[in-house]
This record gives C-alpha cells, sequence and structure tokens, in this order.
C-alpha cells in the first residue's frame, strides 16, 4: 500500500473531529505533529477557525482511539 495514498488495496479512514483548546498556530502544530506520528497516519490537517482536525490513516495500523489520544496526549481535548 502506498503511504500517501492507501492505494494497492489499503483502506483509509478519514476522519473530522473537533477540538478543544487550540487557539494558535503553535496548537496547530503540536495537534498535527502529535497525529502525524501515529502509524498508518497519511495527512493531519487542523482548521483553527474551525476548531477541526482532518485525519486520514489506516485504520489497521492506528485506530480512531489512538488519533483521540494523540490529541489529548498533546493537551487538547476532542469534543
Amino acid at each position: 500500500m502506498c503511504k500517501t495514498c492507501g492505494c494497492h488495496g489499503g483502506s483509509i479512514e478519514k476522519v473530522t473531529l473537533t477540538v478543544e483548546g487550540m487557539t494558535c498556530n503553535h496548537c496547530k502544530a503540536a495537534v498535527e505533529k502529535a497525529v502525524r506520528a501515529l502509524p498508518g497516519v497519511m495527512a493531519a490537517e487542523v482548521d483553527l477557525a474551525a476548531k477541526t482536525l482532518k485525519a486520514d490513516f489506516d485504520p489497521t495500523k492506528s485506530s480512531l482511539d489512538d488519533v483521540k489520544k494523540a490529541v489529548d496526549e498533546a493537551g487538547y481535548k476532542v469534543v
């Protein structure tokens, strides 16, 4: 499976989560870095204005709970 797109038979889960506590570009970078560090994560993008995180990941390598835990451990809360 391609690491970037999940082609060649892989399944990619795409989620949009609301995250509380993000107020600046440092917050944005911290959340994105934490989620991107998870195995199988292809993309993690924060929209500060909307207070959302969009993540694309391989569910055989990381779960939605793993993504939520990474956000929590970075100091923010998924609601």
